[in-house]
């Protein structure tokens, strides 16, 4: 009987030895994969301010880093002015009289005049092409007969995005009270834009002879697949960058809000992602799988 009772108190024991020796070893293991694996996103230098990566089709964020916060955004307004513009405007070939209030506005500009005849389609590339804060008036005024008024219907455009975290007040960027964004926002609104055909046409585009613009976005030349979209800069908001790439099919949004180094920042973070990255084809079209519903397998 005692004999029983002495294993009976010993016997607890192995079990608590075994998960202390679990225990030390899944810490260790843990370790060592986390030394492998984490990504090496987080060891850069010269971040930005706010930085988000995203898959385009699947909206997936693959990187960020105060994605959510709130900040001014300068020019990269402008990719939400051209999307919004492109839906609202219908016939691009058209030709438009330049609104008054669209002479002389001031900052990055293609000096638009009064007398001079302008396209839909010259306005859309002056704006994204040439970074035009006159033509982003201009436009506003066209489609909707005034900033404040375009301002509300880019908001819509905006919240259709999946941007509900952003204000937008006028089509440029210039700065304004309460007109603002946040990196993971931006990167919805660079998505949803990218698959309109004549935006994504526009943001690739390095030179538009009609009217002899250079693409101010060095990134379509100096990164392997950089596809668009918008670079930006005031002094209240930094230098910021909404970039794209396509690899192997594949296509990421880059967002960097307030960034001293946007093109260098930026092609560290895509290389990245597309290295630890890629998309698989899971089914085919019309291609059936099994699900498990209540321990039953459902067709679906």
């Amino acid at each position: 009987m005692k004999k029983r009772n002495y294993y009976a108190k010993r016997l607890p024991l192995f079990p608590i030895i075994a998960l202390f020796v679990y225990a030390i070893c899944s810490m260790l293991i843990t370790f060592q994969t986390g030394m492998k694996t984490t990504p090496a996103f987080a060891s850069y230098e010269s971040a930005g301010q706010a930085e988000c990566v995203m898959e385009m089709s699947s909206r997936r964020v693959l990187f960020e880093q105060n994605a959510d916060t709130r900040l001014p955004m300068a020019s990269t307004t402008k990719v939400l002015t051209a999307i919004t513009a492109i839906e609202r405007c219908g016939e691009i070939k058209r030709t438009i009289e330049i609104a008054d209030e669209a002479i002389g506005v001031e900052g990055s500009s293609v000096y638009l005049n009064k007398d001079d005849r302008y396209t839909v389609e010259d306005l859309l590339y002056g704006l994204m092409l040439r970074s035009g804060n006159d033509c982003a008036v201009a436009l506003a005024h066209y489609v909707s007969g005034g900033v404040n008024e375009f301002s509300a219907v880019m908001n819509k455009t905006a919240q259709k995005a999946g941007a509900l975290n952003s204000c937008f007040v006028n089509p440029h960027g210039l700065p304004q009270k309460n007109h603002y964004t946040t990196a993971k926002d931006l990167s919805n609104i660079a998505c949803y834009a990218m698959h309109n055909p004549l935006f994504r046409q526009i943001v690739s585009t390095k030179y538009y002879s009609p009217k002899q613009w250079t693409n101010k976005n060095k990134l379509l030349s100096n990164y392997e697949g950089g596809c668009g979209i918008k670079t930006g800069y005031t002094k209240q908001a930094g230098r910021c960058l909404v970039s794209a790439a396509q690899r192997n099919g594949m296509t990421l949004i880059c967002t960097l809000l307030n960034c001293s180094t946007t093109y260098e920042r930026t092609a560290k973070l895509l290389d990245d992602a597309f290295a630890r990255y890629q998309n698989y084809q899971i089914l085919t079209y019309g291609q059936c799988f099994q699900v498990c519903v209540n321990g039953k397998q459902v067709a679906a």
